[in-house]
């Protein structure tokens, strides 16, 4: 069974996202569970995501970057108001930072952290060339 679609196609802030992340290395976007994805061999981010709650309350946040970065650099991301850990996706080091309020290059930074984190050796130095 399908996930029904959990965005919105005129949401500027994606398209800021998308910009971004199509802009790495043969970097790529599908739509998983509902939601956009960008990956090369492995999903390196997501557009959206849910927080839950131990309550059980569930928190959508519609316009977050997920993101797998350095343990070190996700306690300091997990530091900010604005940030949260994603239902799923947390325990596996995954962080959810919502965007609104950050430019093009804090988005481009949090997305090549990501990036590194997951892409192959020869990802990483086309990656080095074109910066």
């Amino acid at each position: 069974m399908a996930h029904p679609q959990m965005f919105d196609d005129d949401d500027p802030m994606l398209e800021r996202v998308c910009t971004i992340a199509l802009s790495l290395p043969e970097a790529q976007e599908k739509i998983s569970h509902g939601r956009p994805a960008f990956f090369t061999k492995k999903v390196f981010a997501h557009y959206s995501g849910t927080e839950k709650f131990v309550s059980g309350e569930m928190v959508q946040h519609p316009q977050a970057r997920l993101v797998l970065l350095d343990p070190m650099d996700a306690e300091v991301v997990l530091e900010r108001p604005d940030s949260f850990v994603p239902m799923y996706l947390g325990p596996s080091g995954w962080v959810g930072l919502e965007i609104a309020d950050l430019d093009d290059g804090e988005i481009r930074e949090l997305l090549v952290d990501s990036f590194r984190s997951t892409a192959s050796a020869r990802l990483i130095r086309a990656l080095d060339v074109q910066e």
